[in-house]
């Protein structure tokens, strides 16, 4: 048994605790939550004026775009993801992804996220979870916007998540992710959406992220649509959002997909998303700075939706901080109601640990602090200039510690970060993926 102690915990479904104690047992579950006083013997670790938390849960990531930090600054959102996929294509080969997987997965580690829902196209994320120790989701991701793609696109889809299951284990499973509607034909989407719950397989999928995607389903035009037409795809009015497509077509009723983004979601997609229990992956930090608006997160906690927080890729929210998404989705949705209730921290804090864990479908082993459930925990020093606050703790987490790095990091009992570093990182991984950025850099310059 290990016992750590802090100053406070913070269970989430339970009121903080101060003055507090967390054991583990030897199969990396939570064997006691509660009073330092009244903890059990064990080996014990004194944290001191630290709070302690579940592992935060990052519920939309691409960790194989790591390497894509400040690259497509200042664009707008059609330019930045062509050039995305143009240099993606061009430049990042599945070493350099994976190496930006591992990256992306250490710098989340350092930051308290235990949990990470990843959606790549590569696979690489996979290795990078495993060999980390992490706990994960990662959703294979499958194009394909014409008809005639649709037979090659599924057979490329069971291939590649085939051999991602070779190599899951307890703490990384594998998901599908039809990319968005401008990517994907609708019988595709249905097909692989089809096969995942056949398969047993979770499913997101990107969702009302921008105006354009609304253009080019309400009314067919668009850029979106201008790309297809360009390519000799047929592009026609086909819904009113994405959402109302999904309950059409039976995918909402029935793989219930994690819906990613949700900007544009009107009074009825919340309907709809509540009605069919399809979680949402809320990114304040990336929808803001792409320009897309401020999702109805208030609304949709209202209309009774499970949503959890994600950081999307850093190159489009420049770094993984789920604390600092948490703060993110309180202001601004104080910003956008003009309500200074509109997002409470302490709620914002359950989004970024159990809110994320219910979309994941793993709430029964993590996202709070409860005997029996795994222990991924994530630990903050309250002894630095920020955690000195006459606050609630939970207020002082989200409002002050955003930014600082974990003083510890558990997933299922076993220690991964200590004071901010990550336990067995490799020292030349840094310099490897800044040689990458460097051939982006050089492949920017070439194509001007």
């Amino acid at each position: 048994m290990r016992v750590y102690a802090a100053r406070w915990a913070l269970p989430i479904t339970s009121p903080p605790v101060e003055h507090a104690a967390v054991a583990v047992d030897d199969d990396g579950r939570l064997a006691y939550v509660g009073p330092a006083a009244a903890a059990p013997d064990g080996d014990r670790v004194d944290l001191g004026n630290a709070a302690l938390l579940p592992g935060l849960v990052n519920a939309h990531t691409h960790l194989e775009l790591t390497a894509m930090r400040g690259f497509l600054e200042e664009l707008d959102f059609v330019t930045w993801i062509r050039t995305l996929t143009r240099a993606r294509a061009e430049v990042l080969d599945d070493a350099r992804l994976l190496d930006a997987a591992r990256l992306g997965v250490a710098e989340g580690l350092a930051a308290g996220v235990t949990t990470f829902a990843d959606t790549s196209s590569s696979g690489t994320p996979m290795q990078a979870l495993i060999e980390a120790g992490a706990r994960g989701v990662v959703y294979q991701e499958v194009f394909g916007p014409s008809p005639a793609q649709r037979e090659a696109s599924m057979a490329g889809l069971r291939e590649a998540v085939a051999r991602l299951r070779a190599t899951e284990t307890d703490l990384v499973r594998v998901g599908v992710s039809p990319h968005a509607v401008y990517t994907v034909h609708e019988d595709l989407l249905v097909d692989a959406c089809a096969w995942a719950v056949g398969e047993g397989l979770p499913v997101a999928m990107h969702v009302s992220e921008s105006r354009e995607e609304m253009d080019f389903l309400r009314e067919a035009s668009g850029p979106f649509a201008d790309g297809l037409r360009a390519r000799g795809i047929e592009v026609v009015r086909r819904a009113h959002s994405p959402v109302h497509l999904l309950v059409e077509l039976g995918v909402a009723q029935i793989a219930r997909p994690l819906l990613i983004h949700g900007v544009t979601f009107d009074a009825s997609d919340m309907h709809f998303v509540a009605e069919h229990g399809c979680p949402v992956a809320h990114c304040p930090a990336s929808n803001a700075k792409l320009g897309h608006g401020v999702a109805p997160l208030a609304e949709l906690l209202a209309a009774g939706a499970v949503v959890g927080l994600g950081s999307d890729s850093v190159a489009s929210n420049n770094r993984m901080d789920i604390l600092d998404e948490a703060r993110q989705a309180v202001l601004l949705q104080r910003a956008r109601t003009g309500r200074h209730d509109a997002l409470a921290a302490h709620q914002a804090l359950e989004l970024a640990t159990l809110g994320g864990a219910r979309a994941l479908g793993l709430d029964a082993r993590v996202g709070s602090l409860e005997v029996g459930k795994d222990a991924d925990l994530a630990a903050f020093r309250l002894d630095e200039p920020r955690g000195i606050a006459a606050g609630d703790v939970a207020a002082t987490l989200v409002y002050s510690i955003a930014g600082r790095q974990a003083a510890l990091v558990t997933v299922a009992g076993r220690e991964l970060v200590r004071d901010g570093i990550v336990l067995g990182a490799d020292p030349a991984l840094p310099a490897r993926v800044a040689a990458t950025t460097d051939a982006l850099r050089r492949w920017s310059a070439a194509v001007g």
